[in-house]
């Protein structure tokens, strides 16, 4: 099975949710973006944001980690159910990053992926690329994150 045969074009599915507390913040925050309104309560409520809130590259970090154990799972299900799961490789990029709202302690992400577009390699027989719309959104529907990824997939 292809990806483009699991998956409707413009269809949403939800890959899952992760909570972002003061400690995930700061213990990312101290080793990948160390800003004071990342690192410190005080710091941040004086900052622009107003309080303590995560690296928008800490959201695109637990969108990877939320995508590959639903991935894990679904690859599963789909060998449980007698079916071959789509081969997934690496990406060989992303585009048009948004963070679209600061992501605030104690506050939990829901992400989604939407497959766009799906073809075959012509310089890479055996290879397609798959292009995804990739969000999350805080549990009242507001946008925190939006990106196209694309995904190498083997035949």
């Amino acid at each position: 099975m292809i990806m483009a045969e699991r998956y409707a074009f413009g269809e949403k599915t939800d890959i899952g949710s992760y909570v972002f507390t003061a400690e995930r913040i700061i213990a990312f925050a101290t080793r990948f973006d160390p800003q004071p309104f990342h690192l410190d309560g005080d710091a941040a409520r004086e900052s622009l944001f107003g309080g303590l809130c995560a690296s928008g590259w800490h959201t695109c970090a637990a969108w990877m980690r939320v995508f590959m154990a639903y991935w894990e799972e679904e690859c599963a299900r789909l060998v449980r159910d007698g079916t071959s799961p789509p081969k997934l490789g690496p990406s060989p990029g992303f585009r048009n990053m948004q963070w679209l709202r600061p992501v605030f302690c104690g506050e939990e992400v829901y992400y989604s992926n939407t497959l766009l577009k799906s073809r075959p390699l012509a310089s890479r027989p055996g290879m397609r690329v798959n292009t995804l719309l990739s969000e999350g959104a805080i549990a009242d529907g507001t946008p925190v994150i939006r990106f196209e990824g694309s995904v190498l997939e083997f035949l």
